[in-house]
């Protein structure tokens, strides 16, 4: 199949919102692999926490993961409930646990919850995806960010993922899996995103340290870096004018659909990367990420 015209090109309708935004609102709705992805088993009785698990890229690790075997917690702000339950049902669907916690991840106390939930509903965590982000475009630059948006971003991309791994990591057997979700954006920032572009850089250096600090207990951190990836938050907070061109300035023409990153995540959750640690993996249509 020529990956070009695999899925739709730009301009997609993504409706009119705010943030979080709702997948149920997108007239051009993202594939997350509901129809199209088979699992195997490569994930046979894990116990898997992915936060922004009920739309975009976290729904689609949460169908991958479930259908290759593993129990699924998901975490998500409480507006996106009905997001959430869409996800919960498709986890289910393939035979698996699903457990829902909405809350806040900038709330040190919501994200221990988060990991307590794990330990008593799943049994334990062996795979943590850190995945839930926030971004605002400001065309107007480093003097259109506000306080406000900036500790946001902060604590939703960068704060919480500390957070999230300090309180799983006493509970990780060797064997577990931390994947971060980097972004194409800490190798080629866009100045309208200067605050979100900055997190993600220091994701990939997050995700390299923490990955020489655990390798001794033998948990694994690795990160996936997505290009442009169509999900609610793409019109929940870009401009009209970046909606209509979102992906077409990459090399294969597209923007890219979260069903495209899953076989990404199941990779670095499962043994088949038994010998890889501290690295990014790049799905970005083609945009290099060195």
């Amino acid at each position: 199949m020529d990956p070009r015209s695999r899925y739709p090109e730009a301009p997609l309708d993504g409706g009119d919102q705010q943030p979080p935004g709702s997948t149920e609102a997108m007239p051009d709705r993202p594939d997350h692999g509901e129809e199209s992805y088979k699992g195997s088993g490569r994930l046979s009785g894990r116990k898997a926490v992915i936060t922004g698990g009920d739309s975009g890229i976290g729904r689609a690790v949460a169908i991958a993961f479930a259908r290759e075997g593993a129990d699924v917690l998901i975490s998500y702000l409480p507006d996106e409930e009905q997001d959430a339950t869409d996800t919960a049902q498709l986890i289910e669907k393939a035979g698996q646990k699903a457990v829902r916690v909405p809350g806040d991840i900038r709330d040190e106390a919501h994200c221990r919850a988060v990991i307590d939930r794990a330990l008593s509903e799943l049994g334990g965590v062996d795979i943590l995806v850190n995945n839930a982000a926030y971004q605002m475009s400001q065309p107007g630059g480093i003097t259109e960010i506000t306080d406000e948006q900036f500790d946001r971003v902060m604590k939703t991309n960068l704060y919480a993922m500390f957070w999230l791994c300090r309180a799983a990591v006493p509970h990780m057997a060797p064997g577990s899996t931390i994947i971060n979700t980097a972004s194409i954006q800490a190798y080629q920032s866009s100045a309208h995103l200067l605050d979100y572009a900055t997190t993600k850089g220091g994701i990939v250096a997050f995700t390299k340290a923490l990955a020489e600090d655990l390798a001794e207990q033998g948990i694994r951190v690795n990160a996936v870096a997505p290009g442009p990836i169509w999900t609610p938050l793409i019109p929940a907070t870009m401009t009209e004018k970046k909606v209509e061109s979102f992906g077409s300035d990459t090399p294969l023409g597209r923007p890219g659909q979260p069903a495209e990153l899953a076989g990404a995540y199941v990779y670095f959750a499962s043994h088949e990367s038994s010998y890889t640690t501290g690295e990014v993996l790049g799905v970005t249509g083609g945009k290099p990420v060195s």
